[in-house]
């Protein structure tokens, strides 16, 4: 759906994004993020055609987006950060001025506006001037706007800024609802919000993407040690055999309540032990209650990564490239 190769943009002497590369599929939910002045938003600006690269490739639904930005728009709802809303208008005249602007038909505007009035909960507002109203309604207003004409792709840039706790929660349901037949791209510095909503993540700094993965998967880049904590039921659960034939393995706590136990076990990042782990305890005839991985919060992964200093990345990333050839070679090899 959406595809972005060796994009660049310079303003004069700074470069702003630095030839950066992702692809997102259709129906993808996924969090932009970055510090302030990391590019993010000039990426944004890019994907909906407001600026133009200095180099590189951008294509939506299987189009350049310079070969027919018309038609490519038409298929984009994009928030920014700043709503684009006169505040000398009716909300019910403004949501018409860009239903006009978008070339929707009458019956196609009244169903959409049936459809933007309820889930943006404008209803007690659309006969109200902009200017009277809330931050919070006004960001609403903003998010109408943006999905009136029924868009495949969304580019939500601080989608729930100034809205309440309820608020929050009623969009990024929308949200999650749109991106089942949409593609999303949601940028935000509220973490629990991404985490809530992406299925993917991508973090942008310096104009470049230090990662992206899964959300489930982000943990990897700054974990060298996988904590792993079992819960099982057993007479005595000895995993000393275990530890002589996984010497890389480590065990970090081992508690005891009746035939419970809770064992904590540390290992490489680089291995993947769960199964092995998995087949010695069916293999001892003990029951698992549960077995998982501790998990870093996005603010941590976020912080560490962004605060990283390029000789740091450098070397994170050299030593990714050299496990996955040596994982390639095996492969070949076998």
């Amino acid at each position: 759906m959406i595809e972005v190769s060796h994009l660049t943009r310079q303003f004069d002497t700074i470069i702003a994004v630095n030839d950066i590369a992702f692809s997102i599929a259709e129906g993808e939910i996924v969090g932009f993020l970055g510090p302030n002045g990391a590019g993010k938003t000039t990426t944004l600006r890019m994907l909906v055609g407001y600026l133009q690269p200095s180099s590189g490739l951008i294509r939506i639904m299987d189009k350049d987006i310079n070969s027919d930005p018309i038609e490519i728009a038409m298929n984009i709802g994009y928030l920014p950060e700043q709503s684009p809303i006169y505040d000398d208008m009716i909300v019910y005249d403004y949501l018409k001025f860009i239903a006009d602007i978008r070339h929707l038909n009458p019956e196609v505007f009244s169903e959409r506006l049936d459809f933007v009035i309820s889930k943006c909960g404008l209803r007690e507002v659309i006969g109200q001037q902009i200017q009277t109203l809330s931050k919070g309604y006004r960001q609403r207003v903003g998010l109408a706007q943006a999905i009136i004409h029924d868009p495949k792709v969304l580019i939500l840039d601080e989608p729930t800024s100034g809205l309440d706790p309820n608020q929050i929660m009623e969009i990024r349901d929308l949200i999650k609802e749109l991106g089942k037949a949409k593609t999303v791209i949601l940028s935000s510095h509220i973490m629990q919000e991404v985490q809530a909503v992406c299925d993917r993540i991508i973090i942008i700094n310096k104009g470049r993407i230090i990662a992206d993965e899964p959300k489930e998967e982000l943990g990897k880049h700054i974990s060298e040690q996988i904590v792993l904590t079992i819960e099982l039921e057993a007479d005595e659960a000895d995993f000393s055999e275990w530890l002589k034939l996984n010497p890389e393995a480590t065990l970090l706590n081992s508690t005891q309540k009746g035939n419970h136990w809770k064992l904590e076990l540390s290992y490489p990042g680089t291995k993947d032990l769960q199964r092995d782990i998995s087949q010695f305890v069916t293999a001892n005839h003990w029951l698992i209650l549960g077995m998982y991985k501790h998990k870093h919060s996005l603010e941590e992964i976020f912080h560490v990564l962004t605060t990283d200093t390029e000789q740091q990345i450098a070397e994170r990333n050299k030593t990714e490239d050299i496990t996955e050839g040596q994982t390639e070679e095996n492969d070949n090899n076998a």
